[in-house]
């Protein structure tokens, strides 16, 4: 296994569970802040504007990350609701509307009225179709990437961190992995490497573009109305600009960790990077575009910048994501990439997807859709 993220770990775990020998390789600590899944909390939704057909796939993954939780005793989902809102037309709007109604999942419709009691922090143009998804909630990355480590070496894996892999190829029947410490041989790879796919799997490097992704932790003026049962996850589909817009309750560090703050980003692939050579500063225009997001949607509770992060994007040319046989080495080696910034909510059914295509071949979980030969 190369990469032993969100994705690398929960596949750890589905194949030592299942009695395989595991080895997993990560190049940074488990878990790290130089990827794509860190900073506290990322949502989870069943009502899935991008594709409906992700939504078969999200239903499981709802019961593995109950099952991860039962194991542990560990809480990584909670429940807060979504609130989506944007002019009738917006794709996410119509998405989420569309695949609500093919899925028979639980969406509330409500008017101006109801928002506004519902929800008292949010305004919005009066032409916003404002919906509610009562399942959705966030899942806890860090936690959960350590607690599917945990689980991995419990049911005997065995996780390197801090150990990259500097080449792999094929030899015979089997496969070579050389790193900066050892070399290994394998019979079957799972490559998990999120921002740095395209530079560790033959033939997608000029499909997988590489964005920088700021996020931001902000101070309100009245950080009570924000807090955790109060004030719900939530997508804004901005009428001036592409993307959307999205946030998270304020969340006691005491239970969550830092930063401090309630946390917001924009969903839209940003700056093209190298992940190996990213720019983690934050700029004016990053500070701008929170202080537009929050004044128009959230007027009059901006009261400064806390904390902020960068997180990257490994995009695929459809934003789709890729999970296959890798091209040209299909007995050996298996690929999940290209997760486009909408990824971590399924590393629980990822990780069982990839156990399923190492150990069988094949699996019974629809991915077609998400094909490497689609390109």
């Amino acid at each position: 296994m190369i990469g032993v993220g969100s994705m690398g770990s929960a596949a750890c775990y589905f194949l030592s569970k299942r009695g395989y020998k595991v080895l997993g390789l990560e190049q940074f600590d488990i878990s790290h802040e130089f990827g794509s899944h860190a900073g506290q909390s990322r949502i989870i939704r069943k009502a899935y504007f991008e594709h409906p057909d992700y939504v078969p796939l999200l239903e499981r993954a709802y019961q593995n990350w109950k099952t991860l939780e039962w194991e542990t005793e560990k809480q990584v989902y909670f429940k807060t609701g979504l609130l989506y809102a944007g002019k009738p037309g917006n794709e996410i709007i119509t998405g989420v509307e569309r695949a609500a109604g093919l899925y028979n999942i639980d969406l509330d419709e409500l008017n101006d009225l109801a928002a506004a009691d519902q929800f008292p922090q949010f305004k919005f143009p009066e032409d916003f179709e404002i919906l509610f998804e009562p399942e959705a909630g966030f899942i806890t990355p860090e936690r959960s990437i350590r607690l599917y480590a945990k689980q991995a070496k419990h049911y005997g894996a065995t996780i390197h961190s801090n150990e990259k892999v500097i080449e792999w190829k094929k030899e015979g029947d089997s496969v070579i992995v050389k790193t900066d410490k050892e070399t290994y041989q394998c019979n079957k790879l799972i490559i998990t490497t999120g921002a740095w796919a395209g530079k560790m799997i033959p033939g997608l490097n000029d499909k997988i573009k590489v964005t920088r992704q700021f996020v931001a932790w902000v101070k309100t003026k009245n950080d009570d109305q924000f807090a955790l049962n109060k004030f719900p996850c939530w997508m804004i589909g901005d009428d001036k600009k592409l993307g959307c817009y999205y946030g998270f309750p304020l969340l006691d560090t005491e239970k969550f960790g830092e930063p401090a703050g309630l946390k917001l980003a924009h969903h839209f692939p940003s700056q093209v990077t190298d992940p190996d050579n990213v720019n983690r500063q934050t700029t004016d225009e990053d500070i701008e575009n929170v202080k537009y997001c929050m004044n128009k949607y959230l007027p009059g509770t901006f009261d400064s910048i806390l904390s902020t992060k960068i997180c990257l994007y490994a995009n695929s040319p459809d934003e789709n994501f890729i999970i296959d046989h890798l091209p040209g080495y299909e007995e050996n080696v298996s690929i999940a990439c290209g997760f486009s910034g909408h990824g971590f909510k399924f590393a629980s059914v990822v990780g069982e997807i990839l156990a399923d295509l190492a150990i069988d071949g094949k699996t019974n979980l629809p991915i077609k859709f998400l094909s490497a030969s689609r390109f």
